[in-house]
């Protein structure tokens, strides 16, 4: 075990898209909403379809009362740290104390190149971050009258005068995956901030932990000084596997990276609560049963997967199913005492990311469709909107979008059914009538999804006449969010079991 005792924190993760400001606006008081800790976006200044992240963190804090406000993490190569100092304690002064700064040194040199700054080495890179780190610190310490004087190999500050202070003492938390970049985390920096979804599994938590530490002792720190955040994806909001990831990996700042709100009101009212009181029990007693266990609701092969199904609740809008869900075949229970690698358990977590991408499409279409219903959204405003959303082509209608998703969906299916399921196929013949049902759905959802395009060429031809598309995307989103549910009941241990092949994934 290693808990480093550190308060539990949960905080969202967006994007900071430029088509739809307002709505990344929003998604951030809704994260304030649900009780969250605290709101971060990423930050890519070469990016023209983002925002500029510390304008944006600066409106947000004038929306917000309470919430915490990262960059995560801001790039340096483009962020001169002179200027980045002033412009944090500016911001932590202005907000009430709400800054916390996240630092990278720099990724996707070409495009930092294209905005003018030189590329460095990968040593150059950490050598900048440990200089910049000196530069901004001095510059908030204005307890001495001299000016600040760093003679460094890649920043230089000769005679600048400190201040302003900040609110409090801003925690510099540094995004770091290598062993120089980990060292500088433990000699030099307040936190810690990887992303789980590029670390080959969570076990890799513990070697890079021990870098950390190691240099944070050296250095005559101790290493319980540094808070270890992690970027969570949606589909890991199983809360035993983020209790796990506390008080086995030192996790206390869970960043979950999702722009739906919906999970966002989950995450803050349902899963941070949750994962608090198994925290909270783990911590006051030794004895307490494992966090895998059954007296946490969580199997031991759930807890081993870290990721579990996402429930289907039932619900329907559609006055009939294109199949008897009570006809299902179940997959053969698991070997007991089981251990999944990580490429295996991460294998199961992209079936879940995929179907909560889906999932998450699929909401955003209803939800103009509903407005476009009730009147208050009209058909050319909701082609406005569609055509504004992040990685859309300019020209998209609604009937195009509609039929994009479609097409997502089919391209989806046609990889589960010649690849994922021939594989397990011929490594487990005990699937065979999982594998067999689930591919007749995909040729029923096909069919669903044939109608959807028979809606829409309909309404082209009625543009006033809903009707028929709202009973298409009802019986669309009935069929795929059973089938989703189903699926990954059945599908997310075998997967973590028997993995893929090579280039599957």
């Amino acid at each position: 075990m290693r808990d480093y005792g550190h308060d539990l924190r949960f905080g969202t993760f967006l994007t900071p898209g430029a088509a739809q400001p307002e709505q990344t606006v929003r998604l951030a008081q809704v994260s304030e909403q649900a009780g969250l800790d605290l709101v971060t976006f990423q930050d890519h200044p070469y990016q023209p379809a983002f925002l500029d992240t510390w304008t944006l963190l600066s409106f947000v804090a004038a929306r917000t009362r309470r919430i915490l406000l990262a960059p995560n993490v801001a790039n340096l190569p483009l962020r001169p740290p002179a200027v980045l100092a002033r412009a944090a304690a500016s911001l932590d002064l202005l907000s009430g104390g709400r800054l916390e700064l996240g630092l990278g040194a720099g990724a996707f040199w070409d495009a930092i190149e294209a905005m003018g700054t030189p590329r460095r080495t990968p040593a150059q890179s950490v050598r900048a971050l440990e200089e910049a780190i000196r530069v901004i610190r001095e510059l908030w310490d204005t307890s001495q009258r001299r000016g600040v004087r760093i003679d460094g190999e890649q920043y230089r500050v000769v005679g600048a005068k400190r201040g302003p202070a900040p609110a409090h003492h801003i925690p510099i938390v540094l995004g770091a995956y290598k062993p120089r970049m980990l060292r500088l985390v433990g000699t030099t920096a307040d936190g810690w901030l990887p992303s789980l979804g590029y670390l080959p599994g969570r076990e890799a938590l513990a070697e890079l932990n021990d870098i950390i530490d190691d240099s944070a002792t050296a250095a005559g720190r101790d290493p319980s000084e540094i808070r270890r955040w992690l970027n969570v994806g949606v589909g890991e909001l199983d809360p035993s596997a983020l209790a796990e990831l506390a008080v086995e990996y030192g996790i206390s700042t869970f960043i979950l990276g999702t722009d739906d709100p919906g999970t966002i009101a989950q995450f803050g009212k349902d899963v941070a609560p949750a994962v608090r009181e198994l925290v909270e029990t783990s911590r006051s007693s030794p004895i307490a049963a494992p966090l895998g266990s059954s007296d946490n609701k969580t199997s031991a092969a759930e807890s081993e997967l870290g990721v579990t199904p996402t429930p289907d609740d039932g619900t329907r809008l559609s006055p009939r199913m294109p199949w008897d869900e009570s006809t299902r075949p179940t997959a053969p229970p698991a070997p007991v005492g089981l251990r999944y690698t990580p490429r295996g358990r991460a294998v199961s977590r992209h079936l879940v990311d995929v179907h909560d991408q889906l999932r998450a499409e699929l909401r955003q279409i209803r939800d103009l469709m509903d407005r476009v219903n009730q009147g208050t959204l009209g058909i050319d405003a909701a082609r406005s909107q569609l055509n504004r959303m992040t990685l859309r082509q300019n020209n998209w209608t609604l009937g195009a979008y509609c039929e994009a998703y479609c097409r997502v969906v089919t391209q989806h299916h046609t990889l589960e059914d010649e690849g994922i399921f021939a594989h397990l196929r011929s490594v487990d013949s005990g699937l065979a009538p999982v594998l067999d049902r689930l591919e007749d759905e995909h040729r029923v959802i096909h069919d669903v999804l044939e109608g959807v395009d028979r809606a829409l060429a309909r309404l082209a031809a009625n543009p006033d006449d809903h009707t028929e598309l709202s009973r298409a995307v009802d019986l669309l989103t009935d069929t795929l969010l059973s089938h989703f549910a189903y699926e990954e009941r059945e599908l997310l241990e075998p997967l973590a079991r028997h993995g893929m092949y090579e280039g599957q994934l």
